[in-house]
């Protein structure tokens, strides 16, 4: 028997150049599954997504998945992409050996934690206060710097690096430290600023926190106080009113995920990425 895709709905595509398309999984004539696939998007222009790839309960582990992402490779490769992500539910284990098994590296996972009912003390001398506008203005350059850096490290090209960063900036901070919802807030340690949060709404309501961005300042660095920066994070959380907090970190920044598990995060989504030759 012959595993398939079909379309199961029209190509879409906006001016900037992104496009999707609904595909079934088909054995013959027979629907086994669906996916997802688009190019084009947040990712850059030559990066292509699999997205929300299910296979039917009864046509699981007969390599269907397997040879659907295969097919959904093929049609990236149509569509000019050089490169293809994926994003598996850490409870998936079929996703994540599919994963391996067709070369896909690591590129960075979600964690969540579930916030406790009393906010946690920082270290003695530690404290944490608004971000002044001063402060605001030279943070605000730098992060997004850094943010398109980020994604030119995972192959995104420059120009898509930098209007990602700039779209998503502007479109979370729309009016700058007065965003509602949005906290942006310097650690202090002994009177000295040693490092910076920024925290705001995510999900559904907004019923959760979402780190988007949180440093130690590179001369305070291994003093503990990452630690500090994090469970101030919880801290304007519940302030906030939310009960779950969550984040993002990069493959191979061992520190961060090391303390962010030590802390009582657990792993909620794994991003997979690798070059189409």
């Amino acid at each position: 028997m012959t595993t398939t895709l079909r379309p199961s709905g029209p190509l879409q595509q906006s001016e900037g150049g992104a496009r999707s398309r609904p595909y079934e999984v088909r054995v013959n004539s027979r629907r086994v599954g669906t996916l997802l696939i688009a190019a084009g998007t947040a990712s850059g222009p030559e990066a292509g997504e699999i997205r929300d790839l299910a296979i039917d309960e009864p046509d699981r582990r007969r390599g269907r998945a397997t040879v659907a992402a295969l097919a959904a490779e093929e049609v990236l490769r149509g569509w000019g992409c050089r490169r293809v992500r994926i994003s598996v539910p850490a409870a998936s284990r079929g996703g994540l050996r599919l994963a391996a098994a067709l070369g896909y590296a690591e590129d960075g996972r979600n964690m969540a934690k579930d916030l406790p009912t009393t906010p946690p003390e920082l270290s003695e001398g530690v404290r944490g206060r608004p971000m002044t506008e001063a402060e605001y203005a030279v943070w605000n350059a730098r992060a997004r710097e850094a943010y398109a850096a980020s994604w030119e490290a995972r192959g995104v090209g420059p120009e898509a690096a930098r209007a990602r960063a700039e779209a998503d900036h502007d479109g979370r901070l729309r009016q700058g430290l007065d965003t509602p919802g949005v906290t942006l807030a310097v650690l202090e340690s002994a009177g000295t600023p040693v490092g910076h949060l920024w925290l705001a709404p995510r999900g559904e309501g907004g019923a959760g926190a979402y780190v988007y961005d949180v440093a130690v300042a590179e001369e305070y660095r291994g003093r503990g106080h990452g630690r500090d920066l994090m469970l101030l994070a919880e801290r304007e959380a519940l302030a906030r009113g939310h009960r779950v907090i969550a984040l993002h970190v990069f493959a191979g920044n061992t520190p961060a995920l090391r303390l962010y598990e030590s802390l009582g995060y657990r792993t909620t989504g794994i991003h997979f990425s690798k070059e189409l030759i």
